[in-house]
């Protein structure tokens, strides 16, 4: 179970940060672009260390309001699922109140 929820979070990261260069290259060839719906979600669903290395690898999105608040709004928000399942997982099941 472990291995397949670390494959998919690799995979996530590779798409999210090919996602960003995809993006970048057809902004620069004044071609279809990425939704930026779809460059969040990607983040959104565990890439978002892809989609920070993506934006400074490509420079890319990298001062376009609102993208970036909503990048970092990902960012907290799996963060605090993280800590969500941290506790759910490790402090409940020893707390004998």
């Amino acid at each position: 179970m472990l291995l397949q929820i670390l494959a998919f979070l690799i995979a996530m990261n590779l798409l999210a940060f090919a996602a960003f260069g995809w993006d970048k290259r057809q902004a620069r060839l004044g071609q279809w672009r990425v939704r930026e719906s779809t460059l969040l979600m990607l983040a959104l669903l565990g890439g978002s260390p892809g989609a920070f290395a993506g934006r400074a690898v490509f420079r890319h999105k990298t001062r376009k309001q609102p993208f970036v608040t909503q990048l970092w709004l990902v960012v907290v928000l799996q963060a605090a699922g993280m800590a969500a399942a941290y506790w759910h997982f490790f402090v409940r099941p020893f707390d004998l109140s």
